[in-house]
């Protein structure tokens, strides 16, 4: 085999291990309703928006939890039903948390009133989103939990520092993957 053949080659197979590679990561790591994020995400970058829809429903716009939260962004009932009257949505019907467009201006409005309520603190955030803001007030009032009152120490629900976890690994990997996209734009 020749020098170039051999070069022809390797290009060849480099290609093709991009765009199989690239095929695997957008069949694991969708990206999906990204106008939609990029109007909303608000104090947030898309890449953690999609986190967080990611590690909540896995871009399954029906999907319902244990505890009966709906949606890509898996909100409770109730938590819809204030951020709709936040939000100004007449007529709200829980059925409009299955309606992918709704549930992101619902959930990425919760997420940025949580920004604001926790002073940007990322793991709070996440972590009220997940636990509920009772639960990490109570944490960071327990020296078990927060030192100085204001940042955690540790989570005490598994769940909750598994799921904040989950979500910045996510982050990372979406960040990159809409570096990746504004090079094919």
């Amino acid at each position: 085999m020749t020098l170039k053949k051999l070069l022809l080659s390797a290009v060849f197979f480099t290609i093709l291990a991009l765009v199989v590679g690239a095929a695997l990561v957008q069949t694991r790591f969708p990206v999906r309703h990204l106008d939609v994020i990029e109007k909303h995400a608000g104090n947030f970058d898309p890449a953690f928006i999609l986190a967080v829809i990611h590690t909540e429903s896995s871009f399954r716009p029906d999907a319902i939890s244990r505890a009966g939260a709906m949606g890509l962004m898996q909100i409770m009932e109730p938590t819809g039903e204030w951020l709709a009257q936040m939000v100004g949505v007449d007529d709200y019907d829980k059925s409009l948390l299955f309606e992918p467009e709704t549930n992101i201006i619902l959930g990425t409005y919760f997420l940025n009133w949580l920004w604001y309520y926790f002073d940007g603190d990322k793991t709070l955030i996440l972590s009220g989103y997940n636990a509920g803001i009772g639960n990490v007030r109570r944490w960071l009032g327990d020296d078990e939990f927060s030192k100085d009152g204001v940042t955690l120490s540790r989570i005490p629900f598994p769940e909750t520092y598994n799921y904040v976890q989950r979500v910045g690994q996510r982050t990372q990997i979406y960040s990159v993957i809409l570096w990746i996209h504004s090079w094919v734009r």
